[in-house]
């Protein structure tokens, strides 16, 4: 008497079955996935629902023409409604719009934003958000694990996942300034991803994604979460950050080992003043276009970017001294720092 063919056919299927079937009729992968894969999901589901997708109108251009619109990413630290995103993602933005993963849309306002470091707050109405927990960028390891989320192209929540492939980077800011302590990684990033966060495996914030190399491949960079957690209390104490300015254009330039021994300087380097605001601090401390600067408040000045890391909030009404070399000549001038203009 031969077998029953129905019941053969469901013993087959039961034995070569590799996993458990799902109420949804999938497979459930969890008992199969691995370390790695794990914790990009875990990550991925702890700090997806906090962020944002973000829209912006901008100001028309003076002269006329149409309202550029933009998009890019954010991710809300507070849970009544406070977001973290780059600056210029919402610099001189006339609306910004918020979606969340859940599907709802709000309007926000721009709390402030630090071109010097792109990083900006924008703030929606909103009571018990989901939140992103913010961490430290002081303890990673090159070549840990890092995860991107963000709206590449307008694809909204999209999760790519790489390794922190370098720290202490530095990268020129839109204004032309240094941020400095910038982290590299190869978790691909593209167009709509600049604000999103980028995230340990534990799924905390370690970095605000920022910027990309055009052409190239996996070469990525994040604003370091303690930078944008420094700015991020400036901004909403006052709305901006504060920082020091002279009045003067500068251009980092050789100077002679011979000038260098003959002066005992510390740097083979230093900043000549190409131009002068007219009633600048620089100007009324008395320097002049073609002096070098190569200290200022005792420390060295190496480059423009010295000068402007030098530059700080502390020294805003400090009176100090500026070291230039004129011609033969070094000279100690006194100066008293302003604070930088808004922009």
């Amino acid at each position: 008497m031969g077998a029953n063919p129905r019941l053969i056919l469901e013993q087959d299927l039961h034995e070569s079955s590799p996993s458990p079937i799902s109420r949804a009729g999938g497979p459930v992968d969890g008992p199969l996935l691995d370390a790695y894969s794990s914790a990009v999901v875990a990550a991925s589901e702890r700090v997806g629902p906090a962020v944002v997708h973000v829209e912006v109108v901008q100001a028309p251009q003076p002269g006329g023409g149409e309202a550029r619109r933009g998009t890019g990413s954010g991710f809300v630290f507070t849970p009544d409604g406070f977001i973290l995103t780059n600056s210029h993602v919402v610099h001189g933005a006339r609306r910004i719009r918020v979606s969340f993963a859940e599907g709802t849309t709000q309007d926000a306002d721009l709390v402030g934003d630090d071109p010097d470091t792109d990083v900006a707050v924008i703030r929606v109405a909103g009571h018990q958000l989901p939140t992103a927990a913010l961490g430290s960028s002081r303890g990673l390891q090159v070549g840990q694990l890092a995860i991107a989320i963000g709206n590449p192209f307008g694809f909204q929540h999209t999760v790519t996942a790489g390794v922190v492939s370098a720290l202490g980077r530095s990268l020129r800011s839109m204004t032309g300034r240094l941020i400095d302590d910038v982290i590299q990684t190869d978790a691909a990033l593209n167009p709509g991803n600049s604000g999103g966060p980028l995230v340990n495996s534990r799924g905390e914030v370690i970095g605000v994604n920022t910027a990309i190399i055009p052409y190239a491949q996996g070469i990525c960079f994040a604003t370091a979460i303690d930078t944008a957690k420094w700015v991020m209390e400036r901004l909403l104490r006052f709305g901006r950050v504060r920082r020091g300015y002279i009045g003067v254009a500068g251009a980092t330039i050789p100077i002679s080992r011979r000038a260098v021994r003959f002066h005992g300087l510390d740097a083979e380097s230093g900043v000549r003043v190409e131009s002068l605001e007219p009633a600048g601090e620089a100007t009324r401390a008395g320097v002049e276009p073609g002096d070098v600067i190569v200290r200022y408040d005792g420390e060295s000045v190496a480059g423009i970017d010295d000068l402007q890391r030098l530059l700080t909030a502390e020294r805003i009404g400090k009176r100090t001294a500026v070291t230039v070399l004129r011609r033969a000549q070094k000279l100690e001038l006194p100066i008293q720092a302003a604070e930088t203009p808004a922009r």
